[in-house]
Parts: C-alpha cells; structure tokens; sequence
C-alpha cells in the first residue's frame, strides 16, 4: 500500500505519484521526499519491494529538464558515476533515476572521515570530466564574461543592498567592474573544460562500495579549469586548512598535467584558482541572500561567514585586489554581524 508524506493539496506530487503508478506501473510501498535544493526541482524516494529509486519533480515552467539528461547520458559514457537515467517525460517535467543513496559527502567528512582519502573519489571523478569530457563540453554553453560577470552582480544587488541593507553607490560600482574585469580575464587565460558548477559534498554521494556518486550537473559549461576545484575544495559547507587545499590543488595541477593539458606551473595554477574562487564566492554571497529575501529559504544564511572568509583570505593575498580588500574590511565587516542578527541568524 503506498503511503506518503506529502499533502493531498499538492497538485504535482499528486501527478507524480500518479505517473510513477498508473503509467510506468511501479508498484510502490511509499513515496517520501528524498532532498531539495536551492532550485523549484524536488528530489522523492521511491520505495519499491527489492531496490529504491528516485523520482525528480521539476516543473517546467520553471526548470528545463532537459539538459540534465543530456549531460547525464554524456557523463555516464566517459565514466562518470551519475544516476542512471530510467524514464522521462520532458514535458511533465518528471524523471526517474536510480538511487545513489543517501549518504552526502559532507556527512561522511562531518562525522571525522579522513579528507585525504574521501575526497579520493571525487577528486578522480573530477579529473575524467575534465580531461576526457571534450565530447560532453559540444553543446554546453560557454563560461563565457557576460555569464561571469552576471554572477558577480549577484553580490551588489543582494548580499550589499538586500542583506547588508548599503546599497553600492558609484564608487562601489565602479570598484567591483574593474574587480570583475579581472577576474573575467583570469578565468578565460585558463584552459577550457568540462565544469560541473556545483561540485561540492552536498553534490557528491557516498556510494556502499565507498565511491562518489555525481548528482546536480544540470547547469554544466564549458568553462574554466579550476572552478570545480573550488567547489570541491573551498566548499561552503566544509572548510580545509589552507596548507591542504593548497597541496591538494597542486596534485590536480599534476595529474592534469600528465593527462596532456597545459596547465601552467603551480605559482600560476593556484593564482587561477585563488581568482577563480574570488569570482565564484562572491556570486555565492549573493545568491545565499537571494535565497532567502526572493524565496524564502533561509537555511543559507548560516553559511555566509564561511563564504566570506573565503573572499577575504584571496583578497589579502595579492595586492592587486587591496582595494576591494579595503573596501571588504571597511564597509562590509561592519555591517555583517548586524545584518546576520537582523536576518535572524543564530
């Protein structure tokens, strides 16, 4: 008998059901939610006699589903671990995988397991993306400035003028466009690979045979080679000490060396990286406060400090970025603490 958690009222999880029963004609004992993310798309475990599987809701008037199955499929032929893909209605908006589990990375690294070798796996995952997903890159859009520099914007128009409540006069602007500029240009001088966009441990399942499982690629680019390591290794949810990050980031650089690609020597690959992680911090400062003054979800604010001590440590490093380490330590360090109370932040 098939049992649930969800209300009646809601029309899609009705349809779900529905589909899952009357047309693909599973025979299921329950129907519960599995996760959510920071996206409309909904995550259910489906309950079936012998094996577990998971049902996707995306609405598309909200989410195009589309190239999430297209990167899926181009994942899974070069070898990537991701959800199988067992049935689609695109124009439903409804998928049904296969189970990876429900194990994070990030439980596994909070509960005291050794960095070194968890992140084994997902660091290998990583180098196959990147170094034999040429193919899987052909119909990703590009990582190109209009989209670096629309996520940097992010930053201004909801960490500064929503949280912080300082909404960025002239000066301000004209201090984060030439920021931005470089940063762009950092970006672009690296090689151009494979990029997940979200590949930190809440993206990464621990498999039963202790491998990762890939999951939420559906934004993928082609773009630069060092913004998955930042997610992977400067996560928002998990912070390393800066000697391993550094030695970690450097093996990558190595591996990736002798897979064929140019990638620089290690003074200038951890410059790409620092850049990189400045570029995409601050699109996350941003898009933690839209996501609880547009939708409501509040969960991200407690994860702020960790972010913005990740953009403070780049831009106390190299010179060129004083100015906007001026400006952090002088404007936006004051206003932090009393936005974070008035947000309600414990």
């Amino acid at each position: 008998m098939l049992t649930d958690t969800q209300s009646p009222s809601d029309p899609r999880f009705v349809d779900l059901r529905r589909w899952l029963q009357d047309e693909l004609r599973l025979s299921i004992q329950s129907l519960v939610p599995a996760s959510a993310d920071a996206s409309f798309r909904r995550y259910f475990r489906v309950h079936l006699e012998d094996r577990t599987l998971i049902a996707m809701d995306a609405p598309p008037d909200r989410e195009d589903s589309a190239p999430f199955v297209s990167v899926a499929r181009a994942l899974a032929a070069i070898g990537v671990p991701v959800p199988q893909i067992l049935e689609v209605d695109l124009a439903r908006g409804f998928l049904l995988l296969s189970d990876l589990g429900s194990t994070h990375l990030l439980a596994t690294l909070k509960a005291g397991a050794d960095p070194e070798v968890s992140y084994g796996p997902a660091a290998a995952a990583l180098l196959t993306m990147q170094s034999a997903g040429g193919a899987a890159t052909e119909t990703l859009p590009a990582y190109d400035e209009a989209l670096l520099v629309r996520e940097m914007n992010l930053f201004p128009d909801w960490f500064l003028d929503r949280h912080l409540q300082s909404p960025p006069d002239d000066a301000t602007r004209d201090l984060l466009d030439r920021v931005a500029q470089r940063l762009v240009v950092s970006a672009q001088e690296q090689p151009q690979v494979f990029v997940h966009r979200d590949y930190h441990s809440r993206n990464l399942m621990v498999t039963a045979d202790g491998g990762v499982g890939v999951i939420d690629f559906q934004d993928a680019v082609c773009g630069p080679v060092t913004y998955d390591l930042v997610s992977l290794y400067k996560d928002c949810y998990v912070a390393w000490p800066k000697a391993q990050v550094t030695q970690w980031v450097e093996l990558h650089r190595q591996r990736l060396a002798a897979s064929g690609m140019v990638v620089g020597d290690a003074r200038q690959f951890l410059r790409w990286f620092d850049w990189m992680g400045l570029q995409r911090h601050l699109k996350v400062l941003g898009i933690f406060a839209r996501l609880w003054y547009r939708d409501g979800k509040a969960g991200y604010l407690a994860d702020l400090p960790l972010v913005l001590r990740y953009v403070l440590d780049v831009t106390a490093e190299y010179p060129e970025l004083a100015e906007l380490d001026a400006f952090l330590r002088g404007q936006v360090l004051p206003r932090f603490a009393e936005a974070q109370v008035r947000a309600g932040v414990p």
